[in-house]
């Protein structure tokens, strides 16, 4: 394919654009469309029209009108990311920063500005940051956080089941992987309301999310201090201990990013899958019916919702050709999840079921695909069948036209998702033999308020489990499927 004599780095061609006078010169400088502002409320219908105009690599604007390369094909941002030898995350190497196109008080500037962690890493120190992460993830018992899984979400049922109302997103889809994440980095006693909001206000950008930012960083600081003193068999631990090398810096950005991203990720799946569930009567019936499984179900959900719309940015190391555009070296291209899912030359039916098909791109792909994917698939499935045995009645408390979405080009989350269901007992929790489940969880707190001086806050007492129902007769065995259905829960 001969590529246009196209490239960001120079949009005054005016074969780019519509004719002068047309009221498409009003988008941007030459004629681009903006991926911000009015245009882009319906981020979705505004990458379908790039793609009608431009085929699967289109010329775009980011805010303050930054040129960039939106990729929308699937083959195209498949290319992209298993190409290391065209294509890189350093955004050091972006043409836009590097010549001042870009300023230092530009809005997304937190989203893509440079750190020492291996999303940003090439070659051999790519090889040695990513190794220390997924050597530590390797290490993680997979069946213990399934188990563990499944006692964060009784414990979180148990605080809204009496009442028969819940926002499964603030009260749910926001709680479980903080808990599940505070319980893998080594750390369950940092688990309370507040690390939960900084983690959702963090990525807003905001005054306050630099505040948010800071108790966030200070917290893994602290727990990477701590494990380098004293080492347990937890992820932190082992990130430490890893033959790389990390030094304590290393570690607690690649803590922070981690945690950011796998928890953005999961919450936002967490509440896709359960809206679908409450709102779609034929894909609740294909669950309950048993036609699909609940991983079949989160796995759809990857197709048609994923946690992350776009990752930015991708640059060209190189001069090269994508799509049929030339793309030439510094470029910086918008990896694009949520288009490239629905390209219509691998879903001409975007209503088709695309069980056991797992190509999608939320965890992205090559040397920097997800290396935490199965944990975030594991508290999606294990929580999302869990709350629904739990509830089975669980319905939506109002009228799906009514539920509101933040959107931005990175992500779309869910802001609430009220349910009523008839009201229940609470159930006995089996708390960790070493501690209670869950920290005590202060209400009263504000962002950017004195950390306490300790390094851990103070446990709150178990509760006294209830006295056993005495029965006539032994309980019957539980059958095999049953036995194995508990054994995948992790019960």
């Amino acid at each position: 394919m001969t590529p246009e004599p196209h490239s960001l780095t120079g949009t005054d061609d005016p074969t780019l654009g519509p004719p002068q006078g047309c009221p498409a010169h009003g988008r941007g400088p030459g004629g681009l469309r903006r991926l911000y502002g009015p245009e882009a409320e319906d981020l979705g219908d505004l990458y379908e029209r790039l793609r009608e105009e431009h085929g699967p690599v289109a010329p775009a604007l980011l805010h303050e009108d930054v040129p960039i390369w939106m990729v929308l094909g699937h083959s195209e941002n498949m290319h992209m990311v298993r190409t290391p030898s065209q294509y890189c995350r350093d955004p050091r190497q972006w043409s836009a920063l590097d010549d001042g196109t870009i300023k230092p008080d530009h809005p997304l500037m937190p989203h893509f500005a440079w750190q020492p962690i291996c999303c940003h890493a090439e070659g051999d120190e790519h090889r040695r940051l990513r190794g220390a992460v997924t050597g530590a993830m390797s290490t993680i018992d997979h069946r213990g956080i399934r188990r563990y899984i499944n006692r964060a979400t009784q414990q979180l049922v148990n605080e809204f089941c009496v009442k028969g109302r819940a926002d499964l997103v603030s009260q749910f889809a926001e709680h479980l992987p903080m808990a599940v994440l505070c319980e893998i980095f080594g750390m369950p006693e940092e688990y309370n309301d507040r690390i939960v909001e900084a983690a959702r206000d963090l990525p807003k950008g905001t005054e306050t999310a630099i505040a948010s930012n800071a108790y966030i960083t200070d917290v893994l600081m602290r727990l990477t201090l701590r494990r380098r003193a004293e080492p347990k068999d937890d992820f932190a631990s082992h990130l430490i201990n890893h033959p790389a090398g990390l030094n304590d810096d290393e570690v607690g950005q690649h803590l922070r990013v981690v945690l950011i991203a796998a928890y953005e990720a999961t919450a936002n799946l967490l509440a896709n899958v359960l809206r679908v569930v409450l709102t779609d009567p034929g894909f609740r019936a294909q669950l309950n019916g048993g036609q699909m499984t609940v991983p079949q179900a989160v796995e759809q959900s990857l197709w048609d919702e994923p946690p992350f719309s776009t990752i930015l940015p991708y640059v060209a190391k190189q001069d090269c050709e994508l799509g049929g555009r030339r793309i030439r070296k510094g470029d910086a291209l918008l990896l694009g999840i949520a288009p490239g899912n629905v390209d219509p030359r691998v879903r001409p039916d975007r209503t088709a079921n695309m069980m056991g098909n797992r190509s999608h791109l939320a965890f992205g792909g090559g040397p920097h695909e997800c290396p935490g994917q199965d944990i975030g698939r594991a508290i999606a499935e294990v929580g999302v069948d869990a709350l629904l045995t739990c509830l089975p009645d669980v319905q939506l408390a109002c009228e799906e036209d009514e539920l509101i979405w933040r959107a931005s080009i990175f992500s779309q989350h869910l802001v609430e998702l009220p349910v009523k269901f008839e009201p229940k007992p609470q159930r006995e929790v089996r708390a960790h033999p070493a501690r209670p489940l869950q920290a005590q969880r202060p209400s009263d707190w504000q962002l950017g308020t004195p950390l306490p001086q300790t390094a851990a806050a103070q446990h709150a007492e178990p509760a006294t489990p209830p006295p056993p129902v005495p029965t006539s007769e032994p309980a019957a065995r539980p059958g095999v499927f049953r036995r194995l259905l508990r054994w995948w829960r992790g019960d």
